[in-house]
């Protein structure tokens, strides 16, 4: 299975980081990853929602530009499904039975993502109804693909 994170904006943060270095090298034992960072876009203060619009719609551009074909596409957005643990492993498990050997989460910048993106999605998928730093989510997301094949693998890992 490959798996392929594409997301807005670089991370600056060293924590960061290294949580998302550490989850890699987990998760490389059980599938390919590969983490593809497209540019944002500078936010000025009190943009109007029509500046947030033309952002989203720039951001969106790079995004669908790095979709690879033939690729399940899964959206994070704040109204997707809610899965737990061990739904999320087993949905991943059934995806790859299905035949999708090329599995891509897209996670949008500080502003969300354009409507052309989510069209785009064969799902939607959400960690929670609260909104989280997109940083926070990258490594949220990595270590919940890596607690999904851990319990696909009948491994132990923290309940």
């Amino acid at each position: 299975m490959k798996i392929t994170i594409i997301c807005v904006g670089k991370i600056k943060e060293k924590y960061w980081n290294m949580a998302i270095d550490e989850y890699s090298k987990r998760l490389s034992r059980y599938v390919k990853l590969e983490i593809t960072e497209v540019p944002d876009e500078a936010t000025p203060d009190k943009a109007s929602a029509e500046e947030e619009e033309k952002i989203r719609q720039k951001e969106a551009e790079r995004i669908i530009s790095k979709i690879p074909e033939r690729s399940h596409v899964i959206s994070m957005e704040i109204n997707g499904k809610e899965y737990d643990s061990v739904g999320l492993s087993k949905h991943i498990d059934s995806l790859g039975i299905s035949g999708k050997s090329h599995i891509v989460f897209i996670i949008g910048g500080s502003l969300g993502l354009h409507s052309e993106v989510s069209k785009k999605a064969h799902e939607k998928l959400s960690f929670s109804r609260l909104t989280f730093p997109h940083q926070l989510i990258r490594v949220i997301l990595l270590e919940q693909i890596y607690r999904a094949y851990r319990i696909m693998n009948n491994e132990p890992y923290h309940k």
